[in-house]
């Protein structure tokens, strides 16, 4: 993850952190920092919107995955942004919790659903295949008589299943590897944000730190009730 790396960097060199605050703490889940309105900020006040004035083109890469300790880059909403553009500063620590591997099959399940569901999408949206979606509209059109909702369900399940190989022709299913499975039953982490946003690092030292700021008291919005401030950050070469 080059730019990622790259930026942050060069943030701590200019001692960009220095001050900020971990503004938002959710225990078994993540600690996130970076915001620069954090620096002096009084208590009450929503934090989370602030970042040097532009984001990192994502990054994400299946083997750079949510476990216990991965440093992220925070971002805003696929609804704003679908191409998962991360903040330029503000990042996370996850601390998660451990899951069942059945919890992790049924998370493998809905991220592929998700992805079949956006790609039959996307090919009946193309120009190209207009013949599609006139089908599909004529079906829909058809269900508004509650009379014939069946027959028009029955239209677009034979169009999904025409379109299906079609539109997933290229399309490999998201499976968990084993060195995954057995850090999120064991040590644990987010799997679910696995793919989404982009991890960048991990802790190698000081755990302890980031689990002590994972269960501090928060107000509502996840703010810490007691400031906890990066005092500084430094590059050790």
């Amino acid at each position: 993850t080059p730019k990622h790396k790259e930026n942050f960097i060069k943030l701590v060199n200019e001692s960009f952190y220095d001050n900020t605050l971990f503004h938002r703490v959710i225990k078994d889940f993540m600690i996130q920092g970076g915001d620069p309105n954090s620096k002096g900020a009084a208590a009450g006040i929503a934090l989370g919107e602030g970042g040097p004035g532009y984001t990192i083109e994502a990054e994400i890469q299946n083997n750079l995955y949510h476990k216990k300790g991965a440093l992220c880059a925070a971002r805003q909403g696929d609804n704003v942004n679908p191409e998962k553009r991360s903040s330029g500063s503000q990042f996370y620590v996850v601390t998660g919790k451990p899951y069942k591997k059945e919890e992790l099959e049924q998370m493998e399940a809905q991220q592929n659903r998700q992805k079949e569901n956006g790609l039959m999408q996307a090919f009946i949206q193309a120009p190209e295949n207009a013949a599609y979606m006139v089908r599909l509209q004529e079906a829909q059109a058809i269900g508004k008589d509650a009379s014939k909702r069946a027959e028009a369900e029955a239209a677009i399940n034979i169009l999904a299943e025409e379109i299906k190989p079609l539109a997933l022709a290229d399309f490999v299913p998201f499976k968990f590897t084993e060195e995954q499975l057995k850090d999120y039953t064991t040590n644990g982490g987010t799997p679910f944000l696995d793919n989404a946003y982009t991890v960048f690092g991990e802790v190698i030292k000081g755990m302890e730190v980031i689990n002590k700021i994972g269960i501090t008291a928060t107000a509502p919005g996840d703010r810490p009730l007691e400031d906890v401030v990066v005092l500084s950050m430094e590059i050790i070469k």
